[in-house]
């Protein structure tokens, strides 16, 4: 309960955060290749390098690392 409280205090107080945060959470769903699943990760680490001095980032870079990982599992099947 606490990190949904801290990611939505994060989402209220930049709107650069949310959009950035949920552009890059569809990109990772959207892949169907390994290609573009590769250009999701420059997106999460994009995300990580501008995002990670905000504070308050770590659970949503937790997040898209899961969603990538998972997305990575079902691709590389």
């Amino acid at each position: 309960m606490l990190h949904i409280l801290q990611h939505n205090k994060v989402m209220l107080h930049s709107p650069s955060l949310k959009n950035s945060f949920n552009k890059t959470l569809k990109v990772i769903e959207s892949c169907t290749t390994k290609e573009q699943l590769n250009g999701a990760l420059n997106m999460i680490n994009n995300f990580k390098h501008f995002y990670r001095k905000v504070g308050y980032t770590r659970f949503l870079i937790y997040k898209l690392t899961k969603e990538y990982n998972n997305k990575k599992i079902k691709l590389w099947k």
